[in-house]
């Protein structure tokens, strides 16, 4: 029943639709075992979006200790112009291209427009400086913007 919501949310974290499914059986899991916990009296949704965020976040964990952040200074830049048209592109489109983020860049971005968590917030999720966190924002809207100008070209 929840199955298309929850995917929703793990392909914007997910390098690919195969690593999402993986969060998001994880996820489940995690629902399933703690079922207990929750407050009938509270809406369903939001109690399960903190689970599966929680458990992308925790996957993230488990790669990023395989990799090392990517500094800003030493990233490479990609085509950065500032205005672009985003009619006719496609929600699935989107996703593809944030699944091409950098996984810290790809974490940042989501937990910051799309989640609503503050630098500080995110900051102490992962792990990280608060200028981290507005750097790799700064920079994953930047590749998503030349992501899209390619798309759009």
């Amino acid at each position: 029943m929840f199955y298309a919501y929850g995917m929703s949310i793990t392909l914007r974290y997910a390098n690919s639709r195969e690593e999402a499914v993986d969060i998001l059986n994880d996820a489940f899991m995690k629902v399933f075992t703690n079922i207990r916990t929750y407050n009938e009296h509270q809406p369903f949704k939001p109690w399960l979006r903190k689970i599966i965020v929680n458990t992308a976040i925790n996957h993230y964990h488990k790669i990023s200790r395989l990799d090392k952040w990517e500094y800003l200074e030493e990233s490479n830049d990609k085509l950065s112009t500032e205005s672009m048209a985003l009619s006719g592109i496609q929600y699935d489109e989107i996703i593809e291209m944030v699944q091409q983020l950098s996984p810290s860049y790809r974490t940042v971005f989501n937990l910051y427009v799309i989640e609503g968590f503050k630098h500080e917030e995110i900051a102490e999720i992962l792990g990280i400086s608060i200028g981290t966190s507005k750097s790799n924002l700064s920079k994953a809207k930047r590749n998503l913007r030349s992501l899209l100008e390619k798309n759009l070209i």
